[in-house]
């Protein structure tokens, strides 16, 4: 019986260490505390797998903040920008090439591959110097070991790792980051090194970007990599960990020629062609083969009886002893642990499994290889499974057909964006540079308060609508003071972009501790989409109008896109996505309508979370960008001409999917920028030309840093180098409802003298 489990979640299953996290940041705690609760965490998840059974267990998949960001410090990687003088990295540089600190900006952060999780890119180039500056691989193994648990130490392999990074500042586009591989092995060499000393017998790799479409060249780049490390490998058994998709042939037959690799896992989920690759290219006799066949990134308890035929078929392959049962990637992207949730009805909480269930699910499996089956738990797998699929709140036969409707049509606005901008401009006379925000302000302590005691039925309706009322008029009039043109309401009355949404939509479901980090601290916490979709009634008319009455000034209606509520939900696995989504866009359609009859005349519906669905491979990326733009377009196809439809997007690689962005038809796009260094903008100085508003981000609002007017008017005028005048919007890179009031007005102040200085600049250049 041999189980594995990729990774597992590091928060908590109460977010512990999160909040441990944010006492530290805002002082209030040592580091010797923070460093006390992670150690607890770490301790408790080792213990877990280890009762329920799990033969190899990971170690060093915890982290304070990001594993490609201990990646980076483990190679002494640090920006020439932190003035870090070398020895262990602690956590003054680290959590600074994080979040930034009161001088200095953050590095860039952009999704893993397609989840909700935002990594820290490396910034290197031909004159970074690495050296071994964090040991915290070799720290936790031992930890574990001290537990008497053997575990497997993960590392973020060393080709991925320089496949994800980009050129430092200074440093050519094109610089080759594979050039680099030579200097970073012996840093790796080192690790291998003392971990082998320490008594590690399994070393795993996780190298992701092997599911993408590489290059020979590329491809190439693993086999120097491995075979380089080989002797250094010696003694250890490796695995290399791949997941998110099937793995292409050409680096299938690449990784299963590598000497030095003892072990290959592969996502058995997402990556249903890849059971077919190993069934027509054959395994390696003498390499195991860890199969991920349990959901690392749903919530749904997987079928027992069927993936337990599906490893018995690949143990015909593979022979017994070479098979192990798996995840089919880190456990990290779903919820912790299903105990914990108190207020979720019995029948779809017998449908699911978190993290702490799929650890069970994993050992359960490879009991059942081994002839050691448990009937019981089988049994009661295969009722939950039968009672899903015949549930009548899980099947709605109008919305299936009004879905079904969709398919094979197109649904746009009439008339062209630039004849629309021009009615748009008419009704709302706005300056040239119009400024905005994204949408959200500060959440303060009494607010979350108020929300939370509503919700558990402790302050009555009327208090709370008071209390929201208040609030807004606040946002509202600081705003005005700060001569803001467009305005939010602020969304006091929203816990989650996507979880307010989904709590007045049917085929929803919550949770209370279902949170899974996004980055850093901050976590999130899906819904869980078990049913046909619809809108049962209006969802922000009435805030949105009562912020209208507060001003004469345009006020955006605040709606998340059909795409985004998709992407940032646990989704049901029963039918394909795109017919979910456009459930989902249908009853965005309705608030959208409903919005504009109620005077709304800027609705901004956001779609953060477009380009994180985009497939891995390119031969799949077509069919999704046309099913999400249609959702997309579906939501704003009815309404007038003088109404104008925004959208935002977030941190995310945006360049390859610009046509599809543009093929959206919204009137202005507000789309982050500062943070990656303007990368937005090469699109547009590579002659794509844009015809509707767009706001690049002029400032980051994930780091504390307040920047100044100075550097925003910079920033501006970089966009003004590529963009024509009369589109260009100044507004910050995302919604500013992590952020403390004492960061956000003067922020926002020195955004609107910025727009204010350049229009006075402009005017007088005519």
């Amino acid at each position: 019986m041999a189980s594995h489990i990729v990774g597992y979640p590091r928060m908590g299953p109460k977010r512990e260490l999160k909040f441990a996290l944010e006492s530290f940041w805002d002082g209030k705690s040592s580091a010797e505390d923070l460093q006390k609760v992670a150690a607890d965490l770490r301790s408790s998840i080792w213990k877990q797998m280890a009762a329920a059974g799990t033969k190899y267990i990971p170690s060093n998949t915890f982290s304070y903040y990001d594993q490609v960001l201990d990646t980076t410090a483990m190679l002494g990687a640090v920006p020439d920008r932190y003035n870090w003088t070398g020895g262990e990295i602690g956590f003054s540089t680290y959590f600074s090439m994080a979040r930034g600190n009161a001088s200095l900006p953050a590095m860039e952060m952009t999704k893993w591959f397609d989840t909700n999780y935002h990594f820290i890119v490396p910034e290197l180039g031909p004159n970074t110097k690495f050296c071994y500056a964090s040991h915290k691989a070799v720290t936790e193994y031992n930890e574990a070991k001290a537990l008497g648990i053997d575990t497997v130490p993960v590392l973020v392999g060393p080709v991925s790792y320089l496949l994800l990074s980009k050129p430092a500042k200074g440093v050519e586009k094109g610089f080759p980051l594979l050039s680099l591989l030579e200097k970073i092995l012996p840093v790796y060499q080192e690790v291998i090194a003392e971990l082998k000393e320490a008594g590690a017998s399994w070393i795993q790799f996780d190298e992701p970007t092997l599911v993408k479409d590489l290059d020979s060249h590329q491809l190439q780049a693993f086999t120097v990599a491995y075979s380089e490390l080989e002797s250094s490998l010696s003694g250890l058994n490796v695995l290399i960990e791949t997941y998110f998709a099937d793995v292409p042939a050409a680096a299938y037959k690449t990784i299963t020629s590598l000497k030095a690799v003892t072990g290959l896992g592969f996502d058995l989920v997402r990556g249903e062609k890849t059971i077919d690759l190993i069934k027509s290219a054959g395994f390696p006799a003498n390499k195991y083969l860890f199969a991920g066949v349990v959901d690392g990134r749903n919530i749904w308890a997987i079928d027992l009886a069927s993936s337990l035929s599906t490893l018995k078929e690949l143990e015909t392959i593979v022979g017994k002893d070479k098979l192990v049962v798996s995840t089919s990637c880190s456990l990290q992207h779903t919820a912790v642990d299903l105990v914990n949730e108190t207020k979720l009805d019995d029948e779809i909480k017998s449908w699911l499994a978190f993290a702490a269930q799929k650890v069970v699910e994993v050992n359960a499996l490879a009991k059942a290889l081994a002839g050691h089956k448990d009937e019981a738990f089988f049994a009661a797998n295969a009722a939950a499974q039968a009672s899903r699929k015949s549930s009548p709140r899980v099947n709605n036969a109008e919305v299936q057909k009004a879905a079904a409707a969709l398919k094979g049509s197109d649904h746009r606005r009439v008339t062209n964006v630039s004849s629309r901008l021009e009615a748009q401009q008419k009704k709302l006379n706005l300056p040239l540079l119009p400024t905005t925000t994204i949408g959200s302000f500060p959440q303060t302590i009494e607010l979350r308060r108020l929300r939370r005691e509503y919700k558990a039925n402790k302050t009555s309706e009327e208090v709370y609508v008071k209390g929201i009322k208040e609030e807004i008029a606040q946002v509202v009039k600081l705003q005005e003071e700060l001569d803001i043109d467009v305005l939010v309401h602020g969304e006091p009355e929203r816990n989650d972009m996507v979880e307010y949404f989904g709590e007045q939509l049917s085929g929803f479901a919550f949770t209370v501790n279902g949170w899974v980090q996004s980055y850093g601290s901050r976590c999130v916490k899906p819904p869980i989409i078990y049913g046909d979709v619809s809108r049962p009634k209006a969802m922000t008319v009435f805030w949105s109008s009562m912020a209208q009455s507060m001003t004469s000034r345009p006020m955006k209606g605040m709606l998340t896109g059909p795409v985004t509520i998709l992407n940032w939900s646990f989704v049901r696995n029963d039918q394909p996505r795109f017919e979910t989504c456009y459930q989902i866009a249908l009853a965005i359609k309705d608030e959208v309508e409903d919005l504009e009859a109620a005077g709304i005349t800027v609705i901004q519906i956001d779609e953060a979370a477009l380009r994180e669905g985009l497939p891995l491979r390119k031969s799949e990326e077509a069919f999704y960008l046309d099913w999400a733009v249609h959702s997309f377009r579906i939501t704003n196809c009815g309404v007038k001409d003088s109404t104008q439809i925004h959208t935002h997007m977030c941190y995310s690689n945006f360049n390859d999917i610009i046509h599809s962005i543009i093929d959206m038809d919204a009137d202005v796009i507000t789309i982050e920028n500062s943070r990656s260094d303007e990368k937005l903008l090469s699109v547009f100085r590579e002659g794509v030309k844009y015809g509707a508003g767009i706001g690049p981000g002029v400032y980051d609002i994930h780091s504390p840093r307040i920047p100044s007017m100075e550097e925003i008017s910079d920033r501006i005028k970089k966009m003004l180098a590529v963009l024509e005048t009369n589109i260009l919007w100044v507004n910050p890179d995302c919604g500013l409802k992590t952020r403390k009031y004492a960061e956000v007005k003067p922020a926002l102040a020195a955004m609107v003298a910025a727009a204010k200085l350049l229009r006075k600049e402009l005017a007088s250049a005519k």
